[in-house]
């Protein structure tokens, strides 16, 4: 099972997660996240650093804005974390793969959510629904809804996942379980990480996985 870490503000935190064998580090160009990186992170700096993939957090952002941005700091991959419709991830992943955020509540339907997406994105990506915006609660949406998701398409899984979840997580069985994406519980503040709990948290992941 693969690690992304997500808002990334600071330059030792990016190489901490490369020298941890951190798969994905995410970047988020929303303006009203805390954890904004384009003030507070250089293009150059992400664009330089090796051996990890590096993703882009976009929230209903202009398709040339997107663009822009992933030539600016050699993204990997883009994470499309709004409202943006199937004919919007169908033209960014013409430029770089692309994973679609979903926010979850208390049930859901995943044929009638996922099924216009599954053709135009790479991944799909789980957080907690939220009265508040996009993500970004720190709290767990009910997991045991995975059980019932219906499709081969890969997916990430976010929201309130805490140092704690690491020996239940390595060893779910779900298939289609791609990554665990992590966030705010590793932080000292926004977008200033814990490195001693990410490294732990990878090591106990890569301790208990299925393989």
């Amino acid at each position: 099972m693969r690690i992304k870490v997500c808002g990334i503000t600071r330059a030792a935190d990016l190489q901490a997660l490369v020298d941890n064998k951190v798969d994905y580090a995410g970047f988020i160009f929303y303006e009203k996240s805390p954890r904004f990186a384009a003030s507070k992170i250089d293009a150059r700096t992400v664009r330089e650093t090796a051996g990890i993939s590096k993703v882009g957090v976009f929230v209903n952002a202009p398709e040339e804005q997107v663009k822009r941005t992933v030539a600016d700091y050699a993204l990997d991959m883009v994470q499309l974390h709004g409202d943006e419709t199937p004919a919007f991830c169908a033209a960014i992943r013409k430029v770089v793969p692309v994973i679609k955020a979903f926010r979850i509540g208390d049930d859901v339907d995943w044929t009638t959510l996922l099924t216009p997406y599954l053709t135009v994105t790479d991944y799909f990506l789980f957080d907690t629904a939220s009265a508040k915006g996009y993500g970004g609660t720190g709290e767990r949406f009910n997991w045991e809804l995975l059980a019932s998701y219906p499709f081969d398409h890969p997916f990430l899984l976010s929201g309130g996942i805490a140092p704690e979840h690491a020996g239940g997580l390595g060893v779910l069985d779900i298939p289609a379980l791609f990554a665990l994406d992590i966030n705010s519980r590793f932080e000292d503040s926004p977008g200033v990480k814990n490195i001693p709990k990410v490294q732990q948290f990878v090591k106990q992941i890569h301790s208990t996985i299925i393989k």
